[in-house]
């Protein structure tokens, strides 16, 4: 893809990472975005028009970053996963979305939806040197402070789970005002999210 023969993804690195089964099954894949080729895949992240989530219809997608999505669609990311969490993708379609800023209330608990068999959060920070923003992986859908993991949202690194209970924090003891005022490229902790499920 763009004249590179080496992948975008560490799809190696994602059959060989231990499913973690509590509290619900899911992994961490340190750097599943290749180190060579995540800095050009950060270059060509699209203009994203303020928080939320946006479909890449609404999006300028193109270059390196456009790469990364089709090797995101292809079979063989697909068909990792099919593996890793033992059920069937068939015919189900693929959704896409990108973020690019934090919002206040997206530090609260919240499950994904049920029509969605899969989520993939795949962070695109170049580095994270604050202790907050990171995703937890929680116990419950009542306490924030209990969980099993936090995962840092840098380095192309995804979470990939079937729907379950999980919180994106903003940094601890932070105002909206001064999250905010963190540069675009740190608070894009929630940058890329793919979300494989039917109705979706």
């Amino acid at each position: 893809i763009n004249g590179f023969s080496m992948p975008y993804l560490d799809i190696a690195a994602l059959r060989t990472t231990p499913l973690k089964t509590e509290p619900y099954d899911y992994l961490v894949v340190p750097d599943f975005v290749r180190a060579e080729r995540f800095p050009a895949v950060v270059a060509d992240y699209p203009s994203v028009p303020g928080a939320g989530s946006h479909p890449l219809p609404e999006l300028d997608i193109r270059g390196d970053f456009a790469g990364l999505i089709e090797e995101l669609n292809g079979a063989e990311f697909r068909s990792a996963i099919e593996d890793k969490f033992g059920i069937d993708l068939n015919s189900r379609p693929t959704m896409f979305t990108v973020r690019g800023e934090c919002r206040a209330n997206d530090g609260k608990i919240h499950t994904d939806s049920a029509t969605k068999l899969i989520t993939v959060l795949l962070y695109m920070n170049e580095k994270w040197d604050v202790d907050g923003g990171r995703l937890r992986i929680l116990r419950n859908g009542t306490d924030l402070n209990d969980y099993v993991e936090e995962v840092p949202p840098y380095g192309g690194t995804p979470r990939q789970a079937p729907p379950a209970v999980d919180a994106d924090t903003p940094p601890v003891g932070w105002t909206a005002e001064e999250w905010q005022a963190v540069p675009i490229e740190q608070r894009r902790a929630f940058a890329a999210a793919a979300a494989t499920g039917p109705g979706v």
